[in-house]
């Protein structure tokens, strides 16, 4: 029997911005369902989720993909947390999105997410000078060479985890800042547009430590003129308004044997 790693991947309790904790659990065979993967407790005092003499929480599997760093049949695993009894911890934000994505499931919502970040050296954010800051934005956006991109091969060899470990990664691109990037994440549905959201940042997060850079999702991360704010901008749609606003834009298009509005994307 081949043992394999699990890594349990939760959201702590810190505030306004919750971390990303992570541990792994040695499973005696390879996981085919959600349901093979056992609960697990952590001590809650550590993560701003309980106090220190009733510190114990569990974490709930609630979505795994394969690990694209450890390879072979590990995976990820997205938990919720809850309290010692079982209860929706009051940090625990999923457990109501997915019962409402369970009570409007006939809607077939989609949503897509753009995860902006910066990369800091040090104090820095990557490509900063210093002392002082850097030209002013213009050549940054989506751009391209020495003078103005930094932190490039963190974003593909990101870029390229993210698609090996399955999640529906849309695009990447550099943004108005050095060090500055985003990524999207979508169209699909909630609560796993949720989920891949931050497994996403898991591994921004875990691939950065390589470089010896951190990532910051801070809004405003620089205080001038260079930086714009920073947030994850989230779209979505239905099902009926969808097809309807296909119908609107192309209204030749029903004529045709081919249609299936899926592969005409969230952004129309």
């Amino acid at each position: 029997m081949s043992k394999i790693k699990a890594e349990y991947i939760w959201i702590d309790g810190y505030k306004p911005t919750a971390n990303l904790r992570s541990k792994t659990k040695i499973v005696d065979s390879k996981v085919d369902s959600i349901s093979d993967l056992p609960f697990w407790g952590f001590d809650g005092s550590s993560t701003l989720q309980a106090d220190g003499d009733d510190s114990d929480c569990m974490l709930k599997p609630v979505y795994f993909v394969p690990d694209p760093i450890r390879g072979g049949d590990d995976i990820l695993v997205m938990c919720e947390v809850l309290n010692a009894d079982g209860s929706v911890h009051e940090s625990n934000n999923r457990a109501a999105c997915a019962e409402i994505s369970e009570k409007y499931a006939s809607e077939k919502a989609w949503f897509g997410i753009e995860q902006e970040y910066t990369f800091y050296n040090g104090s820095n954010p990557l490509g900063f000078p210093e002392d002082g800051y850097p030209a002013p934005q213009g050549e940054y956006y989506c751009g391209v060479g020495a003078d103005n991109i930094y932190g490039r091969e963190i974003v593909e060899e990101h870029m390229q985890l993210c698609l090996d470990a399955g999640l529906d990664l849309s695009g990447i691109n550099a943004e108005v800042m050095p060090g500055q990037w985003e990524f999207q994440v979508g169209p699909t549905a909630a609560p796993t547009i949720g989920d891949q959201l931050w497994i996403a940042r898991w591994l921004l997060n875990r691939i950065a430590e390589e470089y010896g850079v951190t990532v910051s999702i801070e809004p405003k991360p620089a205080k001038n003129k260079t930086s714009n704010s920073l947030n994850p901008y989230s779209s979505n749609i239905i099902e009926a308004l969808r097809i309807e606003i296909m119908q609107i834009k192309y209204p030749n298009l029903e004529k045709t044997n081919c249609i299936n509005y899926k592969y005409f994307g969230l952004f129309i």
